[in-house]
C-alpha cells in the first residue's frame, strides 16, 4: 500500500465472505448495489478469469451513462478479486483519451472474520493526481455507501 497513490475502504461486515464474492461477481446482483444512490449500475459484465471482461455501465439520475471497462487480474474465489481499467480484456493496454481524470488498479480482499468478513478495497492510482482527484469526488463516501448497499443485498441472497 502506497499512502501517496492508494485510496484504501475497510470495515467488518456482518455478511460472509461467500455472499459478498457472490455480490461482486454475479452480474444480477453487481448491478443492485455497485454504484451508490440516485446513480445506478444498468448494465453488467463478468468474465471470471484472469483476462476476463469486468465491465459496467453507470447511469446518472438525469440519464446519462458512463460505460467503464476492465480487466481482471486476480480472481481467489471467495477472497480476492483484483482488475483494472489500465487494460481492457485480455490484457490488452486501453487506449483512455485525454479526458479520463484518473484509472486504478482495484483490489478486493475479503476475509473470514467471526460470523462475517473483514472487506477491504485498495484502489491503486497511477500518480498522486489521480488519487487526489478520486478522493475529491467523494471515494470514501460512494464506496462506502456502495458496501452498505452491497451488505443489504447480501442479506437477501
Amino acid at each position: 500500500m502506497n499512502p501517496k497513490t492508494d485510496l484504501v475502504l475497510e470495515r467488518v461486515v456482518d455478511v460472509r465472505p461467500e455472499l459478498v464474492w457472490k455480490a461482486w461477481t454475479a452480474p444480477e446482483y453487481l448491478k443492485k448495489w455497485f454504484t451508490p444512490a440516485p446513480w445506478k449500475t444498468v448494465h453488467a459484465e463478468i468474465d471470471l478469469r484472469p483476462g476476463g471482461k469486468f465491465h459496467t455501465v453507470m447511469e446518472s439520475p438525469e440519464g446519462q451513462q458512463m460505460p467503464n471497462t476492465g480487466c481482471l487480474l486476480e480472481v481467489v474465489p471467495n477472497r480476492k478479486l483484483v482488475w483494472t481499467g489500465a487494460l481492457l480484456p485480455d490484457y490488452r493496454p486501453a487506449d483512455l483519451g485525454a479526458d479520463v481524470p484518473f484509472v486504478f488498479t482495484a483490489v478486493i480482499a475479503m476475509e473470514p472474520h467471526g460470523t462475517g468478513t473483514k472487506y477491504t478495497a485498495t484502489v491503486m492510482h497511477s500518480n498522486e493526481g489521480g488519487k487526489t482527484k478520486h478522493e475529491e469526488m467523494g471515494f470514501h463516501h460512494g464506496w462506502g455507501a456502495a458496501l452498505d448497499q452491497l451488505v443489504a443485498l447480501a442479506r437477501t441472497m
